[in-house]
């Protein structure tokens, strides 16, 4: 006895596209863009203040946090730029903004770290208490 042959397509796998598209919950789009607006004025508020207000003289030790401090403003704004578009309201778009803002903010405190160790060295070695 042999089995009835079906006439129908066979079942395909569900892809990536056919999957209904996931939004975000009302509140997190402005909430990340306030969260990076307030670190951005940060930012530029310590790279003002860093660049013409420390009392330290300059010298090349300065050049790595100030590096570090600009490329991680660099990754904020790209993250206030990607969290303004319409298409951060899904959630996979809205995932890797938040992973540029959380990577600035993880260079953001290098930057910070180095920028204490460079001013507790200061002139007369390393002070840290």
């Amino acid at each position: 006895m042999s089995e009835p042959v079906s006439h129908e397509p066979p079942a395909k796998a569900p892809s990536p596209q056919d999957e209904p598209v996931r939004y975000t919950p009302d509140g997190y789009r402005s909430g990340i863009i306030t969260a990076i607006s307030v670190l951005v004025g940060f930012s530029l508020a310590f790279l003002r203040y860093w660049g013409f207000d420390a009392p330290q003289s300059w010298s090349w030790h300065y050049a790595i946090s100030t590096a570090l401090m600009l490329a991680s403003m660099l990754m904020q704004l790209v993250a206030l730029f990607r969290s303004l578009q319409v298409e951060d309201h899904e959630i996979a778009h809205y995932r890797i903004t938040v992973r540029w803002f959380v990577w600035g903010v993880v260079v953001l405190v290098l930057g910070l770290v180095f920028a204490t160790a460079e001013v507790a060295q200061g002139t007369h070695g390393l002070h840290v208490f």
